[in-house]
């Protein structure tokens, strides 16, 4: 394809797709303006949007560089998928004090003290490309990276547990049956070969080697491999406090820190991630509550998805993404921001936009 159809196709997802971010703020001169290694290094970036018309960002970055090398057309993406005028600075902060705030569901109603919620942070290390760029080799060399890493969390009597690997011939490699047992049970992620999105950014080639899971011997605390980042280290528990969640993953993740190669960061945006959509916290916080009455018995998730869009959260069904709710009304929520926001706030916001949601249930 030549440079002048590659200009002539985006245009067209432009019009089609008002959606697709990639579409609204690709700048041909711009484009044309790079030199020619440096075209196609943004192709390969935002190859996703093009070949998936119906993407929202329509981006993945290859390396932690992009997001500074590629500013041009990169920034005005982030700033209008995160909210962010151009002319506020989004000065990236961290703050874990647990202790500053009360965020305990079973608080406001005994029937909150035993809701599923989980917690995970994006990160990639400095020392590989990003998986959309990340050869076989290299994919198997950082998940041993990570697996020595993870013997030190298994000798650790705060965490203990395994970890499991579906790259063939590991010493940690799982059988079929224990993979389906575990994407089961919400702690493996799925095969990630049949996503067209991660299929077009290189994020999902090579499976199933490089991938993995390490599990806490209460399997409250996981970490993946190889996924759609490097890492994805998460918390996950039955309860209601969310100051207790918050607290078991910054000790997880503090204590990953001092064992792995430094985490790659950007000064503009915080913690680099693969899909723009994640970079700052780098954060998803989540609970499933059973709201029957906003979504009509689980029928419809128009109007709570209309509430909960006020509030500054984000809705999927019970089984993730795209999916309904379940029984009972039961919907995962989870706090839209991720960037320009610390970790105590997306925990706050989770907390409020609960309690505002069960107020009006």
């Amino acid at each position: 394809m030549t440079n002048q159809e590659l200009i002539e196709k985006i245009k067209t997802i432009k019009e089609a797709q008002p959606g697709n971010l990639m579409a609204r703020h690709f700048d041909a001169a711009y484009f044309l303006s790079l030199d020619e290694h440096s075209r196609q290094r943004l192709v390969r970036i935002i190859a996703s949007g093009i070949e998936n018309p119906d993407s929202q960002m329509g981006a993945y970055a290859m390396n932690p560089q992009d997001y500074d090398q590629f500013a041009t057309m990169l920034d005005p993406m982030i700033r209008d998928s995160h909210g962010i005028p151009a002319d506020i600075e989004i000065a990236p902060q961290n703050d874990w004090d647990t202790g500053g705030t009360a965020c305990d569901l079973g608080a406001i109603d005994e029937r909150l003290k035993d809701v599923s919620m989980r917690v995970r942070v994006a990160r990639n290390v400095s020392t590989f490309p990003l998986p959309g760029a990340m050869s076989r080799e290299q994919r198997v060399a950082f998940e041993s990276v990570a697996a020595q890493a993870f013997t030190k969390l298994i000798e650790d009597p705060e965490f203990g547990g395994q970890y499991l690997s579906t790259t063939p011939g590991s010493p940690h490699e799982i059988d079929e049956d224990e993979y389906e047992h575990r994407v089961k049970a919400h702690q493996m992620f799925k095969d990630m070969s049949a996503d067209p999105y991660l299929n077009v950014a290189g994020i999902s080639a090579d499976w199933p080697h490089g991938r993995g899971m390490y599990v806490s011997r209460d399997e409250d605390f996981l970490v993946w491999v190889g996924e759609e980042d490097h890492l994805r280290i998460m918390a996950m528990q039955h309860g209601g406090n969310l100051n207790v969640l918050f607290e078991r993953l910054r000790a997880g993740l503090e204590t990953l820190t001092g064992l792995l190669p430094p985490f790659a960061t950007s000064p503009t945006y915080g913690n680099v991630t693969s899909c723009p959509t994640n970079l700052g916290a780098g954060m998803r916080a989540s609970l499933h509550m059973k709201l029957p009455g906003l979504t009509s018995h689980g029928s419809d998730l128009t109007r709570l998805k209309q509430e909960a869009k006020k509030l500054g959260l984000s809705v999927r069904g019970a089984g993730g993404e795209h999916s309904g709710a379940g029984k009972d009304g039961l919907v995962d929520i989870s706090p839209s921001a991720r960037l320009g926001v610390t970790e105590m706030e997306i925990m706050q916001r989770l907390y409020d936009g609960a309690a505002a949601l069960w107020a009006m249930e």
